[in-house]
């Protein structure tokens, strides 16, 4: 165990990596490093337990700086301990490293991306969840910034750990008084925010951040208490340079070369010490053998389904087959359908209430220990976590999630419930695929693609119950579409999707007692859409295409469409314009002109 002496020769060697890190990269935030080096220490070489060998163990503490502008101080905690090279600290930054200016997984112990403010501690709740549900000893530890407890998201996330009791999730909150452009709102007072995280149900320790015994102490009883803890710690932020010290205007500010050397001076020299050899590991978990297979069977409707309840129903199935599936609920799951996982398999589902961005932070956390995470709302209220679902994202996280209620077609309920966004909020999220069917068959199909494929997935589910229209046995590959009805004849193509694609058959029939025929395609994926089975069926209509959506103008179905058409001189985009209002499905979508009728006039205007 190292002595006081030690770790504060490892905070002096963490700060003057830091400094010299982000003055060789021309950027970089040093002061907030400053601040939290005595913490990191105290962390990484002596209440921490990983593997330096394998970041993946299931033994290892997990660690979130959420923070994550403090970046430069996470890699020299890396390199000290002996996770990466101490040599490439200096290429912090630069395009060939993956010593990034915020942190992502590209660094394997990274387990999300952070740097987006207030959202770690909701992947510490995931991450603390998982290593419950794998029944290890590990811990999470989760580095906060004073600024970022402005956010809510944090006090969702520190009340969803005070709802699972996670004892084995600790928090620590680096209280430096300044934030980006000024002083942040509770500045030193230590007890605001003691009474924060009291009044959530959280064990609460204050402490001076720059005293090792004092840190060692707050740790120590953390061991011993129950429930998720915090330690305040009050912090300096540029600690141990007296001209950065407390010092407004130096956020995200490297230190010239000339002030480097006076910063250095008064530093004083890197003390000699071998940090990596107090790190320390477990003994290798024994973790369950989940089963995980991807075959629940064969869909079996004959009557009119709603999507979402389609989704429900295959959630269930998979739940069987795969026990690293998890589900993670905003309070709406007797809408989505989710509920039938959750009576099947209590123990891996999760309320997270009326709390949209932990709900995806949670999914974070699972989703980096290797669990399958499922999340539904309604499409609409998905909105409000975006941040967190694009932070998923840069995290490479393996999360599927499902957007009930979209567009007019939901009825009554009025335009504050219709996902009308969501389209254009997933379609620009890097490999992530985009599902939308258009009858229970094709739903759960959809639900095994979404599984298999390693990324995220977003499946997009009606609230109208909707005819069957295809076999048990079809398949719904991504980036396929259904050509479903086709003639020689044919002079426009049709493509929907979801609750369209009936309206672009009642078209059809509609249209063939005029002797006009069309060829009605379903495109069920939106991203990547078929554009072969598309370009090729619009040019043998002589280039005149219709898109109906559910959907607003920009970002959803019409516009993928319109990307991988050639020309569009003879194209009609029908989709919602204007703000929509309550009233009946079939109401709105003949006021909104995406029904069949709709559909049908489009065609004619072609001709």
């Amino acid at each position: 165990m190292p002595s006081i002496t030690v770790l504060e020769k490892i905070a002096k060697r963490l700060r003057i990596h830091s400094l010299k890190m982000t003055t060789a990269a021309g950027s970089g935030h040093p002061t907030t490093c400053l601040s939290s080096a005595e913490i990191m220490a105290c962390l990484f070489f002596h209440e921490m337990r990983f593997n330096p060998g394998d970041p993946f163990a299931w033994e290892n503490d997990e660690f979130v700086l959420s923070k994550g502008h403090a970046a430069p101080i996470l890699w020299a905690a890396y390199a000290e301990a002996g996770l990466i090279p101490q040599e490439s600290l200096l290429d912090l930054r630069k395009i060939s490293s993956d010593l990034e200016g915020h942190p992502t997984p590209r660094i394997p112990w990274v387990k999300a991306a952070t740097g987006s403010l207030g959202q770690g501690l909701s992947v510490g709740v995931g991450l603390a969840l998982a290593q419950r549900l794998a029944g290890v000893k590990a811990r999470t530890f989760v580095l906060m910034g004073d600024g970022e407890c402005a956010e809510g998201a944090v006090w969702e996330a520190a009340n969803a750990a005070r709802e699972y009791k996670l004892s084995n999730l600790v928090a620590i909150v680096d209280i430096n008084r300044l934030g980006q452009s000024d002083a942040t709102m509770h500045q030193h007072d230590i007890k605001a925010y003691a009474r924060k995280f009291k009044a959530f149900g959280w064990e609460v320790y204050e402490v001076d951040g720059h005293k090792i015994e004092k840190i060692l102490e707050a740790l120590a009883l953390c061991r011993k208490s129950s429930g998720p803890k915090v330690i305040l710690a009050k912090t300096i932020k540029g600690k141990g340079v007296s001209f950065l010290e407390d010092k407004n205007g130096w956020h995200g500010k490297p230190l010239k070369p000339e002030e480097l050397e006076k910063a250095l001076a008064e530093l004083g020299p890197m003390p000699e010490v071998e940090a990596k050899k107090y790190v320390r590991s477990r003994p290798k978990a024994r973790i369950p053998k989940w089963k995980e297979s991807f075959d629940f069977g064969l869909p079996q409707y004959k009557d009119k389904t709603a999507t979402r309840l389609a989704y429900g129903l295959a959630l269930e199935k998979l739940g069987k087959v795969n026990q690293k599936v998890v589900v993670i609920d905003g309070d709406v799951k007797n809408s989505t359908y989710a509920d039938r996982f959750f009576a099947s398999f209590p123990e891996r589902s999760f309320q997270s209430y009326i709390a949209e961005q932990n709900m995806v932070g949670m999914a974070m956390g699972l989703a980096a220990k290797g669990f399958l995470p499922f999340v539904a709302t309604f499409a609409a209220f998905l909105t409000r976590a975006h941040d967190q679902i694009r932070m998923a994202a840069y995290s490479f996280s393996n999360v599927k999630f499902c957007g009930s209620h979209v567009g007019v077609s939901i009825g009554e309920d009025g335009p504050s419930q219709m996902g009308l966004e969501d389209l254009a909020m997933f379609l620009p999220i890097p490999g992530c695929l985009v599902f939308y069917p258009s009858d229970a068959v094709s739903a759960e199909k959809c639900v095994k693609e979404a599984a298999r494929y390693k990324g995220m997935v977003y499946l997009r589910t009606t609230r109208p119950a909707t005819p069957i229209l295809y076999a048990a046995e079809e398949e719904f590959p991504a980036g396929g579409a259904k050509v479903l009805r086709k003639s020689e004849q044919d002079a426009v193509t049709v493509i929907g999707a979801g609750i369209t694609v009936h309206e672009a058959l009642k078209a059809y029939e509609m249209l063939k007692k005029e002797g006009i025929f069309i060829r009605v395609i379903d495109a069920y994926s939106v991203k990547p859409l078929d554009a072969e089975t598309i370009v090729n069926s619009v040019a043998e209509t002589g280039g005149r295409v219709v898109v109906a959506e559910d959907h607003f103008e920009q970002g959803g179905l019409g516009t993928a469409v319109a990307l991988v058409l050639p020309e569009k001189k003879l194209w009609k985009h029908l989709c919602i314009r204007e703000l929509p209002r309550s009233g009946k499905p079939e109401e709105l979508l003949a006021r909104y002109e995406i029904d069949a009728g709709a559909i049908a006039r489009a065609v004619k205007s072609l001709l």
